[in-house]
């Protein structure tokens, strides 16, 4: 056996003891989170600076061009975000490089005897991992996404964060979070701490409601998308705004519109932080280096490519809620506009997932769908369930057995056809899906 894969064992290993310490995978709570941070000396008391972000959807895009700006700037980062797509280190970033293998397994079992057997959810455990490491290397910030929710999220245990942001608010996770999007608000606003700045991006009105009465009892100061800050395309460049001032900036190398609006949460936040000043040539770097993978990726190499039909696009995105997909097809909408290809979409989903909805932004601009089971995923929707949902979405349907099965019909769909033009191929659906394709892809 390689060292590497040595390595790979000793904290897959580690992970797995640590998933078994609870018998559910999510139970919001801060209790437990709080008795182990006690342990281990407060480590998040003696963290950098934390700009920590919570919302439905475009959490971690809007992390990926904080973490962009700001080490643009010259400053060093420390983040953490999740899920993982391929392997766990992708959750602790360390002065800008993932954690290693050495110090992953060394914090976890710290952690581990430690926690003495207690029960602690995965996301708890690992948690408190990353802030003992982030305490142990110097850094000038700390990005920090929450895991779910906010209130009750095992992130929210910082006292006074630099500043918070909560990107839009949709309906999601409703069996642990509530059923309405006031609900969703509440536990998403949950982060927002007093006198603390919070930025808000674009929201429904029942969660700006829910956000403006939270902030005026903390008297957190609030900067709502399209009030206090707004961004908009211009000449085929990103026109910002705010109270100090304009930015003339380049479009956000992540496609879609959506990353306009993520990109300007991150500069509305970062410019309020008082720890330090990001100069606006950070910004413009900041959208050209930008990287955050299966959000709009362009796959350009690997099997999956090559068995798909030749000059076909491949792309990858793990939205996997009806809010993420009409984002999702407006950005596929836009690059159909700019180079019409027929669209086909090879789609896995969790049962705990609208599908139905979720298909149903594709109506009118999807030519077929290929649904798949997410490989080794037991909470994935099968096959034959998720092409019922595509089906009652209107769409074009057929079940495959696998990814690979998937895309080699759509290759076989395509030349019946017998279009000029190669097809553009969507992956999405999840972020487990686009995990294991990464993987598998290589």
């Amino acid at each position: 056996m390689s060292d590497q894969s040595r390595d790979a064992l000793a904290s897959d290993e580690i992970l797995a003891r640590l998933m078994a310490l609870h018998p559910k995978v999510i139970d919001l709570s801060l209790g437990r989170i709080e008795r182990l941070l006690a342990k281990l000396g407060h480590p998040e008391k003696r963290l950098p600076p934390v700009i920590h972000v919570a919302g439905t959807n475009g959490k971690g895009s809007t992390c990926a061009f904080v973490r962009a700006a700001l080490e643009a700037a010259g400053l060093r980062v420390h983040a953490y975000t999740s899920p993982h797509l391929v392997r766990f280190h992708e959750r602790i970033r360390l002065s800008g490089k993932l954690i290693d293998e050495d110090e992953l397994a060394a914090l976890l079992e710290e952690c581990e005897s430690a926690n003495a057997g207690d029960p602690m959810t995965f996301f708890e455990i690992t948690t408190a991992a990353a802030f003992l490491a982030f305490t142990r290397h110097k850094a000038d910030a700390v990005v920090l996404e929450v895991g779910l929710g906010g209130r009750l999220d095992a992130t929210n245990l910082i006292e006074r964060p630099a500043v918070t942001i909560i990107t839009p608010v949709d309906l999601d996770h409703q069996h642990y979070l509530g059923e309405t999007i006031k609900e969703i608000a509440g536990e998403k606003a949950g982060i927002i701490k007093r006198g603390v700045p919070c930025i808000v991006g674009p929201q429904l009105d029942e969660a700006r409601d829910v956000i403006e009465a939270r902030a005026g009892a903390l008297d957190a100061p609030l900067s709502f998308w399209g009030q206090e800050f707004m961004a908009h395309e211009e000449h085929r460049r990103m026109v910002f705004q705010d109270d100090d001032g304009l930015l003339d900036l380049p479009l956000p190398r992540l496609p879609g519109a959506h990353q306009i609006a993520n990109a300007a949460m991150a500069i509305a936040a970062l410019r309020k932080v008082t720890n330090f000043t990001i100069p606006d040539r950070a910004f413009e770097d900041a959208m050209m280096a930008v990287e955050w993978p299966a959000r709009m990726q362009k796959l350009t190499r690997g099997p999956l490519v090559t068995s798909a039909p030749k000059g076909a696009e491949v792309w990858l995105d793990g939205a996997h809620n009806p809010h993420a997909s009409r984002a999702l097809a407006l950005a596929i909408a836009d690059l159909e506009d700019a180079n019409p290809r027929p669209l086909y979409l090879i789609c896995g989903m969790l049962q705990t997932k609208d599908a139905r909805g979720f298909f149903a932004a594709f109506r009118g601009l999807a030519k077929h769908v290929t649904t798949v089971a997410i490989p080794g995923d037991a909470a994935s929707v099968g096959a034959g369930q998720l092409y019922d949902a595509a089906r009652a979405a209107d769409l074009d349907a057929d079940p495959a057995p696998s990814i690979e099965d998937a895309m080699l019909q759509i290759a076989a769909r395509a030349a019946l056809t017998k279009s000029k033009t190669a097809p553009r191929i969507l992956i999405c659906g999840s972020l487990h899906l686009a995990g294991a394709v990464l993987r598998e892809n290589g």
